[in-house]
């Protein structure tokens, strides 16, 4: 008779192949959040050193008080797509172009409302900048 007690193996948990899944994982979201673009609107702002031209058919201005001008008429907020298509349906500019001229303390959300009515009429927007040192 044999009565030497076994001797038992205990369990191991072995983490080598969950360190790998853990590391693909790991590699995985990082290269997605860095493909990620986390701004909803792209502007496309004229650098200020160089001196960008564009034909202007029509132009918005926004004063520091938020009011719209469009060329030389006051217009409110709602009105702006109107506005802009009566002075565009006027001219005869193949491509016309909105430039925007806002003052240096107009929100951005007075500037995205014009570039939201420009963009509903199918127009193109220029920001309008000070040349740098001015």
């Amino acid at each position: 008779m044999d009565l030497r007690k076994r001797l038992r193996e205990t369990p191991q948990a072995h983490a080598s192949a969950l360190n790998d899944i853990l590391f693909i994982l790991l590699l995985f979201f990082l290269i997605i959040s860095t493909l990620a673009n986390p701004n909803v609107i792209k502007l496309s702002i004229p650098s200020a050193k160089s001196d960008t031209k564009a034909k202007q058919t029509v132009v918005v201005s926004i004063t520091p008080e938020q009011q719209f001008f469009v060329g030389t008429q006051a217009t409110g907020k709602d009105s702006l797509a109107a506005a802009i298509n009566r002075i565009v349906s006027a001219s005869q500019d193949a491509e016309p172009t909105v430039v925007i001229n806002a003052d240096k303390q107009a929100d951005a959300e007075s500037i995205v409302s014009v570039m939201k009515a420009a963009k509903s009429l199918n127009l193109k927007t220029v920001l309008a900048v000070d040349k740098e040192g001015k």
